[in-house]
């Protein structure tokens, strides 16, 4: 059995966004605050006792404050049920909430090469001492099993896969830490109970659906996967900024060649949006493209949804 906790379902900046005053953050600050959500991340676990984070965006603190399940044993002076952080990309939205964890408890990082160059490149990372934090590399198409606290087999068994996307917006037109190319820069995880066969796909950054990438997910009884704009040309028509979402390495919910119309006649019997920028207008219940979005059988997810496989 997996259990999955959305720790939250926003993109960069959360909504509201702290300097926004677009309709969907105007809103989640006065008559809707249920559209408040915190920046993507997801926790998972086999047994109920012992958790693997994907990501650790900047609201990581809040988000472990309003989830028990992640809450440090009764009894224990210093606890935490979290075992690893397992993370997708090298971007602020990924890897900020890190610095949330320097209190000396022991856990894991799984990431790419690329991405544990980037943390190497920077001291503030060093505050999580590598004798308490380990740190792990993990490889493209290389499946590995992240391990319990004590070192023990957690059952859990991750494969990790290249997605088309961009690497972190901070070093455009920097030397990357780990050198030339792009590989294991954006990954998708693919996540399953080694006992019961149950698994899920986790993609929350991703330029466009190849073929590859439809024949990898068909059929999965869980996706979650980028939503961050409705248009790719969102930002621009709100005023709210200059780039694009392909700009960005973000494919848009609609449009021919967009998620929605991308995942028909797939056959995956869950399909959730997460890292949803505060600009999308998908966010507003009985809009027109959260209808669109729910007619195409996608859901948007509240903070602390809980899924069990």
């Amino acid at each position: 059995m997996l259990r999955i906790v959305v720790l939250g379902a926003a993109a960069g900046g959360g909504v509201p966004q702290w300097n926004c005053g677009c309709p969907v953050c105007r809103q989640a600050r006065s008559e809707n605050p249920d559209l408040v959500s915190t920046q993507s991340s997801i926790a998972f676990s086999r047994d109920g006792a012992n958790w693997f984070l994907v990501n650790a965006s900047p609201d990581l603190r809040q988000q472990l404050i309003a989830t028990p399940q992640l809450h440090p044993a009764e009894g224990t002076p210093r606890h935490t049920p979290i075992a690893g952080v397992i993370l997708t990309n090298g971007e602020v939205d990924a890897v900020a909430g890190l610095l949330s964890m320097r209190e000396g408890s022991p856990f894991s990082i799984y990431a790419h090469r690329r991405v544990l160059a980037i943390l190497r490149s920077n001291s503030i990372f060093n505050v999580l001492g590598e004798k308490i934090v380990t740190r792990r590399p993990i490889e493209v198409e290389q499946p590995f099993e992240p391990a319990l606290p004590d070192g023990s087999s957690s059952g859990i068994e991750v494969l990790p896969f290249e997605v088309p996307g961009k690497g972190a917006w901070y070093l455009e037109g920097k030397a990357h830490p780990a050198g030339a190319g792009d590989a294991g820069d954006t990954l998708g995880l693919r996540i399953a109970d080694k006992a019961s066969g149950q698994y899920f796909y986790f993609i929350a950054a991703c330029a466009r659906v190849t073929d590859e990438l439809k024949a990898r997910i068909r059929d999965a009884p869980l996706v979650f996967f980028d939503g961050t704009v409705w248009r790719d040309d969102e930002l621009i028509a709100a005023g709210l900024g200059r780039k694009t979402g392909q700009s960005m390495g973000h494919i848009s919910m609609s449009g021919d060649h967009g998620a929605i119309e991308r995942f028909t006649g797939l056959d995956i019997a869950r399909k959730v949006f997460l890292h949803i920028n505060n600009s999308n207008p998908a966010w507003l219940k009985g809009s027109d493209e959260r209808t669109a979005l729910e007619r195409a059988g996608w859901e948007i997810p509240a903070d602390g949804t809980e899924i069990v496989l």
